[in-house]
């Protein structure tokens, strides 16, 4: 039977939109609530972007005894060690580490081959299992990436050791029907599909995020994740 885990980001994520950022007095008072709730997961911010970041990371692993402490991480080293850091402290921790995978992102950002993409992902996952073996990976922007490409380097980061598998609607792009069809496709050819959970975060900018949000949730994703500000940039998220 699948278990629908909860994955907040509500102080990460939630913090992107206008008017929403906290201190960290307030991050800590929102993490013991998400723990009372039930809460799984709480991604308690991204560790490298700034002291403040990392500071609320550490204190937020300090005082939370159930739900896992969470911290985003671009597949870099440096990113990896700083969420590493800042998560040590907790109970239960994990490391979501991401990379972009289709064309547009890896020519004009990144500047990287698929090739070398794939490479640094798996890299990544190793660098994150030397601080915990709860290891999340997401494809930035997985809804413009070639299906192929994303098969491969899935299959590539779960040999390596991740054990959540994140599919993201990075800029909002997709629908349900086809978003689903994506899920469908990549599960059911994703070799070991069936031994880690996943996950995928929908951007709700066409108003489209619950719904797909409840396609996922129904059909085959173990992962719900969400936060509770719906408002400004990109007019909120669904993650399942």
């Amino acid at each position: 039977m699948n278990e629908l885990i909860i994955f907040d980001t509500t102080l990460r994520d939630g913090e992107q939109s206008p008017g929403a950022s906290m201190t960290q007095e307030e991050k800590l008072r929102i993490a013991k609530q998400l723990e009372k709730l039930g809460v799984n997961v709480i991604e308690a911010g991204f560790a490298a972007a700034s002291p403040g970041d990392f500071s609320s990371i550490n204190a937020i692993s300090k005082i939370i005894d159930k739900s896992t402490v969470c911290s985003l991480a671009r597949a870099l080293e440096s990113d990896i060690k700083k969420a590493g850091q800042a998560i040590q402290p907790a109970k239960h921790k994990r490391i979501h580490t991401f990379i972009a995978t289709s064309k547009i992102h890896m020519e004009n950002k990144l500047r990287m081959s698929p090739e070398q993409v794939l490479n640094r992902g798996v890299e990544a996952v190793k660098w994150a299992l030397e601080y915990t073996d709860d290891v999340e990976f997401s494809a930035e922007d997985a809804v413009r990436s070639d299906v192929n490409f994303l098969i491969e380097i899935f299959d590539a980061v779960i040999k390596a050791g991740a054990k959540t598998i994140n599919v993201p609607d990075t800029v909002g792009y997709s629908i349900p029907k086809s978003w689903g069809n994506l899920m469908n496709e990549l599960i059911s050819k994703v070799p070991n599909s069936q031994d880690v959970i996943w996950s995928t975060h929908c951007h709700n900018d066409l108003r489209h995020g619950g719904r797909k949000f409840s396609i996922c949730c129904t059909k085959w994703c173990k992962t719900s994740g969400m936060h509770y500000q719906w408002t400004g940039r990109e007019s909120g998220k669904c993650k399942s």
